[in-house]
């Protein structure tokens, strides 16, 4: 991302809601044109063309069948929905020229996790001499998204009070229901091999900085992190950048469903931002309930049902529940149509079912092969629309 760490005035009393500039990073499988199978090495003639198509908006992954592109800072949620498909396109584009191409989704139906190599770089050196086979099983890839909040020293505030809405995030992005070519029976794998990682999930009730600053502290004074982006949560401030990023969901095969979940995670982060009362009471009952809910997202994506203290709420409720507590704040960020595309998400279902029908269409007549492969081809399609 590209803000400007600046310092910012503190307004006693009511806090006072700005634009919320917002960033959307998506990861992307890089795959053979043909077989849709992933590659085994990145082609640097390639990346070098498609950062230079890109202006720079494209960066190596932890492995090297995945690339990251990463968006402006914006303020406007269509300029961010038009960058992000220009993205796509142009590197899909440069991709073809070097007989490639890219799959956008949370697992690779097919991809095998020992064929994939590490990028030489030193960071990720260090990550991989830690994390040891953990590390080799990274093969996924994930949507982040970041918001800029006009007082930064309240990032950890609001995303203590935004753990509670992780699980529909994540719902709504499902696209990982396959893993080394077999179906997992899960909407969502990618999290259940993500969190092999250490410092990953949903975070502890950190209720300050001080309390957070504290934790950092402590583990890179034992050594065990260089610095807080070895913190891999769901959700967790950025070093970098003065924003508070979404990390728990999958990558969207399709724009507009990563658009939605960008403008709704926004929206929320405005809503909670300015009514500080709104989940200032979470407690250890309320985070184990979460750590449930997270699970119901990843096995049953939009047709989970969560667990609440009042009893049971389907991701539709839970979506309308939040369309109607943030209507004001969606229309602030004139986001409102994108946040509205949550009910159709929940009505047609995610990539997660998409992928899974076209594997029964498929099936049926053919090998599981024969059936992944359509699989692959179809997000590949999916992911240029």
């Amino acid at each position: 991302m590209d803000y400007a760490l600046v310092q910012r005035p503190k307004v006693d009393g009511l806090r006072t809601a700005g634009t919320f500039k917002f960033g959307i990073e998506e990861e992307y499988f890089l795959v053979d044109a043909e077989t849709k199978s992933v590659v085994r090495n990145m082609s640097q003639p390639f990346f070098e063309a498609a950062k230079a198509a890109t202006d720079g908006r494209i960066s190596p992954e932890f492995l090297q069948p995945q690339i990251e592109v990463i968006s402006s800072p914006h303020d406007n949620v269509a300029d961010a929905r038009a960058e992000l498909r220009a993205l796509r396109r142009t590197i899909s584009t440069v991709a073809a020229e070097h007989g490639l191409a890219i799959l956008a989704a949370g697992t690779h139906p097919t991809a095998a996790w020992r064929s994939a190599q590490q990028t030489n770089k030193e960071r990720y050196d260090s990550v991989m001499h830690d994390l040891q086979m953990i590390g080799q099983r990274d093969l996924l890839c994930g949507l982040h998204v970041h918001v800029e909040l006009p007082d930064p020293d309240q990032r950890i505030d609001v995303m203590y009070r935004m753990l509670p809405y992780l699980p529909l995030f994540l719902a709504l992005s499902t696209s990982s229901p396959f893993w080394q070519s077999r179906r997992t029976g899960l909407k969502g794998y990618r999290l259940a091999a993500y969190d092999e990682l250490p410092r990953t999930g949903v975070p502890d009730l950190f209720r300050t900085q001080e309390e957070f600053d504290a934790y950092v502290t402590a583990l890179v004074r034992a050594g065990v992190i260089a610095d807080s982006s070895y913190i891999w949560w769901a959700i967790r401030p950025s070093l970098l950048n003065p924003t508070l990023e979404l990390r728990a969901p999958d990558s969207c095969t399709l724009v507009e469903d990563a658009i939605a979940i960008a403008a709704l995670y926004r929206t929320v982060a405005r809503h909670l931002y300015v009514n500080p009362w709104r989940n200032a009471d979470l407690d250890a009952v309320a985070r184990a309930i979460i750590v449930e809910n997270k699970w119901q997202a990843q096995r049953y994506g939009v047709h989970a049902t969560f667990a609440a203290e009042e009893g049971a709420m389907t991701v539709a409720e839970m979506v309308e529940r939040v369309i109607c507590d943030t209507a004001a704040d969606a229309a602030a960020l004139g986001c409102t149509a994108e946040i509205n595309r949550c009910r159709a998400i929940v009505g047609s279902g995610t990539s997660a079912d998409a992928q899974l029908a076209v594997f029964e269409a498929h099936i049926q007549s053919g090998s599981p092969g024969t059936a992944l492969r359509a699989v692959t081809e179809w997000i590949a399609a999916a992911t240029l629309q």
